[in-house]
């Protein structure tokens, strides 16, 4: 990850982080498609006039690696811990711990990492970037002790497959803090 001259500022608003000042929005979105311009739903351009909303999954590890400083309240400006952004993380996300995760270790590769549930799973993965390519990689997060039926594959298979991706099950060690990837890959017989 390339760093940053200075912490971008954001301020927390429900459940999201607002970067209002455009310029740093734009950096941020070009360091690595981080967040969505407000009002455009799918941004072709690097450089916007408008404030980037960044979900709590994003902010989070912008905030852990020290690129982003939060503060809420309106009128008097505090600063939002790190913990206090996890912590409420947890409450808006199902199995936040699992996802984070794998959406921290899929960053820390260099991958950009978005919310997948238009296909059906956790995230979208794409090496370059939403724009440049379709995401080759649709990623789902389960526990070891989940149970994955033959049924789920094949349903998972089959629309990865109509929507030319790769399906990866991902499956997070919280002791070994390892992640371990179950990429499918489909044969025509």
């Amino acid at each position: 990850m390339r760093e940053m001259p200075g912490k971008i500022q954001a301020e927390f608003i429900e459940n999201f982080l607002v970067v209002w000042d455009t310029a740093k929005g734009s950096e941020l979105y070009r360091q690595g498609y981080y967040g969505k311009p407000m009002g455009i739903p799918k941004p072709k351009i690097m450089e916007f006039n408008v404030p980037l909303i960044l979900d709590l999954m994003e902010g989070l590890y912008l905030a852990e690696n020290e690129m982003l400083a939060v503060t809420e309240g309106a009128h008097k400006k505090t600063k939002v811990s790190v913990a206090k952004l996890r912590q409420r993380a947890r409450k808006l996300y199902e199995e936040f711990d699992q996802k984070y995760a794998v959406y921290r270790d899929l960053r820390d590769h260099g991958l950009i990492v978005t919310p997948g549930i238009k296909f059906g799973c956790d995230f979208a993965v794409y090496k370059r970037g939403p724009g440049i390519e379709h995401a080759p990689f649709m990623v789902s997060v389960k526990r070891a002790t989940d149970e994955v039926t033959a049924t789920e594959i094949v349903k998972a298979g089959r629309l990865a497959t109509t929507v030319r991706k790769r399906f990866i099950i991902a499956v997070p060690d919280p002791e070994a803090e390892k992640i371990r990837y179950l990429i499918f890959k489909w044969f025509r017989a």
